[in-house]
């Protein structure tokens, strides 16, 4: 367990905002730099401000030991919990550091005043019109590539949750290796699905394996991976449509940008409701004898399976 210093880190952060993936980075270092035995993990949604000033000055009897004591989702307090954190502030434990992880909280709120007088405030957030570049960020920082079209479509296919997008960078990171992921890669397999074109359904899905730098195994779980979440969204989309919502107020909704809703209804009329729920039925039993379940070749299960989802 590493000992720190009391001057060596605030007493207070807050970590504010709606980039989670960075937040979750900048947590993870604060315990590699503190111990993950020195750590207790609490969130508002269960914990009140006094029970993470018991924490703190419980943690804070180890005497010249660093101590890390975490709050997830602390907008969600109300004000006699903050009343709490900003008593326990005019003198905080020695040696105990209090993370203090939020969404969304204003900057002239008491508690983000009380954190930024007796530590610091770090906000990470990620306007939606910076989300292109975003993603290319998320791409360059695990030594990946892609083109900006191909940035634009992932969120266009996604939406706008971080960590879904996270998820989904570091897929195409892996598949891509060196090569520079381009707008062709992001909807390949999709698009063919969603247009009922078994042949070109099986060609990408070959294109993909034959391109992966993980093994075969691997890329076939991360094709079914993405293929159950994007029928999972097609069949959401068409149970909109069936209510009379259109794609462009269906869009919020599914945290959709309009022109993927639009891709994603437009998917949903070619297929009927039983078709879809047979596809991710479909899907879960490849899911199962990819996974041990049968004697054939994963490769073989993989494609039939694209030709019974696909087939009209």
């Amino acid at each position: 367990m590493l000992g720190i210093v009391a001057n060596e880190l605030k007493p207070v952060y807050l970590l504010n905002g709606s980039d989670r993936p960075k937040i979750v980075r900048a947590v993870r270092r604060l315990r590699e730099r503190i111990g993950d035995d020195a750590t207790e993990h609490l969130s508002a949604r269960e914990a009140a401000g006094s029970d993470a000033v018991a924490a703190c000055n419980a943690l804070g009897l180890f005497v010249g030991e660093g101590r890390l004591v975490i709050v997830d989702e602390v907008d969600r307090w109300k004000a006699a919990d903050v009343k709490e954190i900003v008593a326990y502030l005019v003198a905080p434990a020695p040696a105990t550091v209090l993370a203090l992880v939020a969404e969304d909280l204003k900057s002239d709120s008491a508690l983000a005043k009380a954190v930024a007088k007796a530590g610091q405030v770090l906000s990470y957030d990620v306007p939606k019109r910076k989300l292109p570049e975003w993603v290319a960020e998320q791409f360059a920082r695990i030594g990946g590539k892609a083109e900006p079209e191909a940035c634009r479509a992932l969120i266009d296919i996604v939406g706008d949750d971080l960590d879904e997008l996270t998820s989904e960078v570091e897929k195409l990171a892996t598949w891509a290796g060196a090569e520079t992921i381009t707008l062709r890669d992001v909807e390949l397999l999709t698009d063919a699905w969603g247009r009922r074109d078994v042949g070109g359904a099986l060609r990408a899905a070959e294109e993909i394996m034959e391109r992966s730098h993980r093994p075969r195994s691997g890329e076939l779980m991360r094709i079914i991976a993405s293929l159950v979440s994007h029928v999972g969204r097609v069949r959401r989309c068409q149970k909109l449509a069936e209510e009379g919502v259109r794609p462009r107020d269906a869009a919020p909704r599914l945290k959709m940008h309009p022109f993927a809703a639009e891709k994603a209804f437009a998917q949903a009329a070619n297929f009927s409701a039983e078709e879809l729920g047979e596809a991710l039925v479909r899907l879960a039993v490849l899911d199962a004898n990819a996974k041990g379940g049968s004697r054939l070749p994963a490769d073989l299960e993989l494609e039939r399976a694209l030709v019974d989802i696909t087939t009209r």
